[in-house]
């Protein structure tokens, strides 16, 4: 009983440390402006293991314009790459640039 009160009090502290690191940028203009959250999943390491999109993050991604699929690559993109991690800057421009060098691929 003592070691499952341990294996408990260990998976709490496991759980509390993983987290999604989220941010919320505005993108476009006029009819195509609308919000992008960028949502991760990621694990309580430095190292990119768990790390993947929110389903927020593929959500947002569709409501200003891209198909799921190419929402579903991009959020894997950036929130697998290991240079974003704790970068919140990287983030917004890393996701800044993909938005508005790839109007083709939205809607």
């Amino acid at each position: 009983m003592k070691s499952l009160a341990i294996l408990a009090a260990a998976l709490t502290v496991a759980a509390s440390t993983a987290s999604a690191h989220t941010t919320k940028y505005v993108y476009g203009d006029g009819a195509h402006a609308g919000m992008i959250v960028v949502s991760c999943f990621r694990g309580p390491w430095e190292e990119v293991i768990w790390d993947r999109p929110e389903p927020v993050f593929i959500d947002s991604l569709v409501g200003v314009g891209y198909d799921f699929p190419t929402a579903h690559a991009i959020s894997e993109r950036v929130c697998r790459d290991k240079s974003l991690v704790n970068n919140p800057d990287g983030l917004r421009a890393t996701m800044e640039g993909i938005y508005y060098s790839a109007p083709v691929s939205r809607r």
